[in-house]
């Protein structure tokens, strides 16, 4: 534990932020004072009509509130809902702002940059609205898209929404089958695709995976074929029912879009799971909810200001995008991204900072430890004066991590780790610009969430115990419900049936004495020698910070007398072998970084380590292959040959 923070905001930073500006309108609102962020935190869990309803009107949503009330709790908590009255529509929030500065800036990795300002957006949406209409688009009806992470899928989405239709995406680089599962679930009416993609300096054709999409998906009346590598017609030409984006816009005419009315709980994004257990379970999220939620995250606990130029390195298959997305909503200017974030090299994202002044910057934490391990100190080769803010998530960020981005980036840096999940297209735990950052530690609760961390019995936890991450209040953006589940039993399950009535997330974590959290990954995926739980990434930020080991992977394995040993399966940096003396090294490291617990009884060496699409290492499916289980969604994987190297391994055999 730190005995002195990273970093510490100062006076002119809090009293200027977005967060400050609510508090005081609070305040004055309720007739309060408010000492701090903790105080406020505990004033928005025990008064949530209150809080979501001064978030709305400090948000400046545009849309009909109601007369009612804005929170009505029911018996059970997933019954609970906001704003019942109320009526909006997501697109008309996300473009509100108007004018020639830019909306959204583009680059991919091979160098092609493009630039639409806010009215150029509205324009382009009210287009697309056009001809989405008249292929029949309707509101509650499906619009899908297999697209980069580029302005045609930001337009896309927006004009889905104008109509109060739902939209789905995933990225190019999905197989059929992913797309299958995935979007066959939810049967589409429109589908969009691009006609290839750009990764890692190659390019790829995408016109045949389209073609097999196409024809196992019925319900698509009209195919849709962005241009992104100068073939959009040739690809439409040989695909059914296609037309091109230049094509579609053409059918369009005027140039404001107008917007439906739908009601606060209305579908607006349907998000899956990462499918690494089973079919990919389809998240229906509220219009509402999405909104409310990514204004309190962006605005307040991020600080995220009119004119600022938000980046997250994330593709379209990734809830990132959509909490990206809602950037506009804020006045922000959106800076995308499509391709790898290390070609040509690791200056890549920091060079993008530089030439566009990035305020914010968003990626994994993965990315970040990736770039320690590369070498490069960006605060030493870019101009990173705009910088205020870099945003980690996707897996716990390493405390050595911590200290990299404050050495070698910038020191007076806000890095806010956070995390949430698709689950609730949001953060449980995040950044915010009031409090002083810890090594290793997540801030604290976000605003309106009654987080909180629960032994097995369902008892709230002291600091520096490890438990079950849970919330104990509704919130806006609980999912209203998965697709094709019309009793709630599945939803139910998922989140409800741990600890009766509680929202149960399976993420394993625990408070600091500093009032924030620390997640171990996944309470699926913990390890468990001798009847003691053990989180995987105590263990990973032990063995990550020796320059021999690029990436690490831990599970356990069953032994004949029904205990369970520690496997760590290690990727080695180039020309590195795994000696004895190099296991031992390892194993002492843990040891006294960790524990003797969480030492492995076996160390195995591995070419790659299998990872989701958005980058998580997938420790259940190798746990699946160890113990010769089938995984159940190998698609969801973005490199599924890894997973042969875990198999039948000679080093894992008993007697």
């Amino acid at each position: 534990m730190s005995d002195k923070p990273l970093w510490i905001p100062d006076e002119e930073r809090r009293n200027g932020s977005r967060l400050s500006a609510f508090l005081e309108c609070v305040a004055a609102r309720h007739g309060r004072r408010f000492d701090g962020y903790r105080d406020l935190h505990a004033w928005s869990v025990e008064n949530m009509a209150d809080f979501w309803s001064a978030v709305w009107d400090f948000a400046g949503i545009i849309g009909d509130k109601g007369s009612g009330p804005v929170l009505v709790e029911e018996e059970r908590m997933w019954q609970a809902r906001f704003f019942p009255e109320a009526r909006l529509n997501f697109a008309e929030n996300l473009l509100c702002h108007e004018g020639e500065a830019p909306a959204l800036i583009f680059r991919n990795e091979a160098g092609r940059e493009r630039i639409l300002s806010r009215n150029a957006l509205r324009v382009q949406v009210a287009r697309l609205q056009q001809a989405l209409k008249d292929m029949g688009v309707r509101k509650g009806d499906r619009v899908a898209g297999i697209v980069p992470n580029m302005p045609e899928a930001v337009i896309a989405m927006l004009a889905t929404a104008s109509l109060g239709a739902v939209w789905s995406s995933c990225s190019p680089d999905f197989g059929p089958r992913g797309i299958l599962d995935r979007f066959g679930q939810i049967e589409p009416k429109v589908l969009l695709a691009c006609d290839g993609y750009h990764y890692n300096g190659k390019v790829f054709d995408v016109v045949s995976k389209v073609a097999e999409v196409m024809d196992n998906l019925p319900t698509v009346e009209r195919l849709i074929v962005i241009d992104h590598l100068g073939q959009a017609e040739a690809a439409a030409a040989r695909l059914p029912r296609a037309i091109t984006w230049t094509e579609a816009l053409a059918k369009g005419s005027g140039d404001e879009p107008w917007f439906e009315p739908v009601s606060f709980d209305h579908p607006l994004y349907i998000l899956f799971s990462s499918g690494t257990t089973g079919v990919p379970k389809c998240i229906v999220h509220r219009t509402g909810g999405i909104l409310l939620k990514h204004h309190c995250e962006l605005s307040l606990q991020g600080d995220i200001r009119a004119g600022d130029r938000l980046f997250y390195f994330t593709t379209c298959g990734w809830m990132m995008w959509n909490w990206l997305v809602s950037g506009l909503a804020v006045g922000a200017t959106l800076l995308l991204y499509d391709g790898s974030p290390f070609h040509p090299g690791p200056e890549t994202l920091f060079r993008y900072a530089e030439d566009h002044g990035m305020t914010h910057f968003g990626t994994s934490a993965k990315y970040i430890d990736a770039l320690r391990k590369s070498g490069l100190r960006p605060g030493e080769a870019f101009d990173l004066s705009a910088l205020r803010t870099l945003f980690s998530t996707g897996s716990p960020l390493a405390p050595e991590n911590f200290d990299f981005v404050y050495e070698a980036v910038k020191d007076d840096l806000h890095l806010a780790s956070i995390s949430g999940g698709t689950d609730i297209c949001g953060c449980f735990v995040a950044g915010n610009p009031f409090e002083p950052v810890w090594r290793g530690e997540i801030q604290g609760p976000v605003l309106g969430m009654a987080v909180d961390v629960f032994d097995d019995e369902g008892r709230p936890l002291p600091p520096g115990r490890l438990g079950e991450l849970v919330c104990t209040r509704p919130f806006p953006s609980m999912p209203l419900r998965f697709w094709n589940d019309p009793e709630g039993g599945r939803y139910r399950a998922a989140y409800f049936e741990r600890f009766p009535g509680i929202w149960h997330h399976g993420d394993f974590a625990e408070w600091t004495v500093h009032g924030g959290m620390v997640i171990h990954g996944r309470s699926d995926a913990t390890l468990n020698p001798g009847g003691v739980r053990i989180g995987t990434a105590e263990i990973y930020a032990q063995v990550e910070q020796m320059p021999e080991v690029l990436e690490a992977l831990a599970i356990g394995q069953k032994t004949p007398d029904n205990d369970e040993r520690i496997v760590l399966f290690v990727r080695l940096a180039e020309g590195v072998e795994l000696t004895e003396a190099l296991q031992q090294e390892i194993r002492r490291r843990i040891r006294t970084g960790a524990s003797p617990r969480h030492v492995p009884a076996v160390i195995v060496a591995v070419p790659d380590i299998p990872r989701t699409r958005s980058g998580k290492i997938v420790e259940i499916a190798v746990r699946d292959v160890v113990h010769g289980r089938p995984v159940k969604n190998v698609e969801a994987l973005a490199n599924p040959e890894a997973l042969e190297y875990f198999r039948d391994r000679p080093e894992l055999r008993f007697g």
